[in-house]
């Protein structure tokens, strides 16, 4: 064996026992393995959570499709008001796509936007009729597509929760019961809850009663001109006021069985661990390893 052939034959060897080493690369346990996520709780005040969106989807130029479903309505055309929001934050490339058909929601015809677009957002109303029209359907496949390609989905109030595994308040007779008739989600984030409008509406008790009852559940109560931005395992707090936790595991020292995310706080999903914005990304004060206390349920 000549020189150069050694050397290469040396680096190959150690090439290879540093992957033996290192092991697989981990695998994404709540968050999508590609692309990102936007969940809004509501309202339309604060512009900065549409800029990062569109952000993530390339810029204003970016082709973004619009998904106001959740809304009820019959037909929503190019001049409906629901696009100003995204407008007003610099968006310039919109599609609205709208069926309550799953025939149509099957369609190449149909889904040929989503194929294109590097954005797609769910705007608000009720979170079941986006599960009735597009779950198992080619539009979801697109949706995961989108997310392999690094696209980004987002979506406000009912666009929100339907990015959870477990669909909050999806029963078609009214939006308070939390556990209803239709419970799943698209599942871009796994074994999550998420609510929207918590404090404003005051919802923030509500999700307990999902995460009593599914304790595998994470629990992200979102409040209204706030959203998380989900990379992976990782989310961060954006807008201008709180994200609730909802963890069967953890409680506040003092009890509580649910804490408060602020703007710039993060959350590592797969750990369940809450920090807080510093050189060295500090864990939340206050929050124990304690499963939730039990509760006497009604014969």
């Amino acid at each position: 064996m000549n020189r150069g052939s050694s050397k290469g034959w040396h680096r190959a060897l150690i090439g290879l026992l540093a992957l033996a080493f290192a092991g697989p690369a981990p695998a994404q346990e709540v968050g999508p393995a590609r692309g990102s996520l936007v969940l809004a709780g509501g309202g339309s005040r604060d512009g900065a959570i549409l800029e990062r969106f569109l952000e993530l989807a390339g810029g204003p130029q970016a082709p973004i499709v619009v998904i106001p479903t959740a809304g009820g309505g019959a037909e929503y055309g190019p001049y409906w008001r629901g696009l100003l929001p995204l407008r007003r934050a610099g968006a310039t490339n919109l599609t609205v796509l709208h069926t309550a058909d799953r025939r149509q929601a099957e369609s190449e015809d149909f889904v040929r936007p989503l194929r294109a677009a590097r954005g797609v957002w769910f705007t608000g109303g009720r979170q079941w009729r986006l599960a009735d029209a597009y779950l198992g359907t080619r539009v979801e496949r697109e949706l995961w597509a989108l997310l392999e390609r690094g696209g980004v989905i987002g979506g406000t109030s009912a666009g929100a929760t339907i990015q959870g595994s477990y669909l909050a308040r999806g029963d078609t007779r009214t939006n308070t019961i939390m556990m209803g008739d239709h419970e799943r989600g698209f599942g871009f984030l796994k074994n999550v809850a998420v609510d929207q409008h918590l404090l404003k509406r005051n919802r923030q008790f509500d999700l307990i009663e999902i995460v009593r009852a599914h304790p595998e559940i994470l629990g992200i109560g979102l409040d209204e001109n706030t959203a998380i931005v989900v990379r992976g395992d990782r989310f961060e707090v954006i807008g201008s006021s709180y994200v609730a936790i909802y963890d069967h595991r953890r409680t506040l020292d003092s009890g509580g069985l649910f804490y408060l995310l602020a703007p710039g706080d993060r959350f590592d999903l797969a750990a369940r661990q809450a920090l807080r914005p510093s050189p060295a990304e500090e864990p939340l004060e206050r929050v124990v390893e304690r499963p939730w206390p039990a509760v006497e349920h009604e014969r």
